[in-house]
């Protein structure tokens, strides 16, 4: 018996659609509306990523004491975090541990684009920190900080074709700490930017195949995160 990777995607993208357009044509409160999209694009992360990754809607925070903007979908670790605050139901995470920062929202679209790019932006300025690493022998040299990962999840799209054009003009246009770098919008295809820096888009059969596979592979480029340095953390204590 042989198992079909590309089926197995093509049937799991066609029950988030379903299930995404299900629940934006009942639920008419927008609030509730977008916590199920996040809910479903968040395990639907946390069902298919390797455990090392932990996934959440969360507030990204830096040994300064800066806050980013609430971020709807955080992909994180969880084993070499020293800590992660939970206060009442809101997640408060380490600049430090943030491996991909994602938007979720209904339709892909300029404004959204811009919204996401602000939300990336706000979360890639914090202060992060990297720390010696011991070993047998001493220690090892801090290890750079890894780029974090940004981008958008839809449903569909504003525009006619999804990812024409008018999203190419707006995606390439970002640049800094506000660049996209994946993302998928279900019904209109995925995209991502290659190491040149070119614009890849998928199918729209295979936007969720695409966007997966493709973070998996930007998640493996970033290996490990370094060792944050957690006296950085201690300084606002008066007993430290």
């Amino acid at each position: 018996m042989e198992l079909n990777i590309k089926n197995l995607f093509y049937g799991l993208q066609q029950q988030m659609q379903q299930r995404l357009e299900t629940n934006r044509g009942f639920i008419s409160h927008p609030g509730s509306k977008g916590d199920t999209l996040e809910t479903n694009w968040k395990n639907l992360l946390c069902d298919y990523l390797p455990q090392r990754y932990s996934v959440d809607s969360a507030f990204i925070i830096d040994c300064q004491n800066n806050i980013s903007e609430q971020i709807d979908v955080v992909i994180y670790d969880r084993q070499y975090s020293p800590f992660v605050f939970n206060q009442d139901g809101v997640k408060y995470i380490p600049a430090e541990s943030v491996y991909a920062i994602f938007e979720v929202k209904q339709d892909i679209s300029k404004d959204y684009i811009i919204y996401a790019a602000e939300k990336a932006e706000s979360v890639r300025k914090l202060q992060r920190t990297s720390a010696p690493i011991p070993h047998a022998g001493g220690y090892y040299e801090p290890k750079p900080l890894n780029k974090i990962i940004a981008g958008i999840l839809t449903v569909s799209s504003v525009w006619t074709p999804g990812l024409g054009e008018s999203f190419k003009t707006h995606i390439s246009a970002l640049s800094g700490d506000q660049k996209l770098d994946i993302g998928c919008s279900l019904n209109a295809g995925a995209f991502k930017f290659d190491d040149e820096n070119q614009l890849i888009i998928s199918t729209t059969e295979e936007s969720l195949i695409f966007f997966f596979l493709n973070l998996l592979i930007e998640l493996q480029k970033l290996g490990t995160i370094p060792a944050m340095d957690i006296l950085k953390y201690a300084e606002s204590l008066e007993s430290i």
